[in-house]
């Protein structure tokens, strides 16, 4: 797929804990994500905009989970959205997603599938978020997911939700 990212966009990628990929290999698989979703959503941001990926471990992902949601244990993924949209363009602080290496590598490996795969899922699920898409209730779900499905299979990357019931949790 090429790269379709708006212009001027900036990924701002740091690791800061966690056995991740090198930072080379991270930012190929953001950039392809991101830029399948801005592809297939018709994202709109302003010129310059930037979005901060964090990629952490599952004790510095805890704290954020419990400090910003009240939930005292590690997720694969926190979105925090840096502005509020012009309309329905957004920037030019698009926001920052953080990602748990734990928990990412052991849902890949109980989902069978690869840690690309998914980590390319739960960017597009986290950069989502940062466009106001959620999952609170059965129908924002519903939405929230069709989206993701449909932009992974651009990347032919197959249904991560084909096994299971649709269930909004609010996370």
């Amino acid at each position: 797929m090429p790269d379709v990212l708006p212009d001027g966009f900036v990924i701002d990628l740091s690791i800061e804990a966690g056995d991740w990929p090198d930072e080379d290999s991270l930012t190929a698989i953001a950039r392809r994500a991101i830029s399948a979703a801005f592809a297939a959503a018709d994202l709109q941001v302003v010129g310059d905009t930037e979005v901060s990926l964090l990629f952490t471990d599952d004790a510095s992902i805890r704290k954020l989970n419990r400090e910003w949601r009240d939930k005292d244990k590690p997720t694969n993924v926190l979105s925090f959205p840096g502005s509020d949209p012009r309309g329905e363009v957004y920037g030019p602080l698009l926001g920052d997603i953080v990602f748990a290496y734990e928990t990412v590598a052991a849902e890949a490996r109980k989902l069978g599938i690869e840690f690309s795969d998914h980590l390319s899922h739960l960017t597009i699920h986290g950069l989502l978020h940062l466009f106001d898409y959620d999952h609170q209730d059965n129908e924002e779900a519903e939405l929230m997911e069709g989206l993701e499905k449909a932009i992974l299979a651009s990347l032919g990357i197959d249904d991560p939700y084909a096994d299971r019931p649709l269930v909004a949790d609010g996370g």
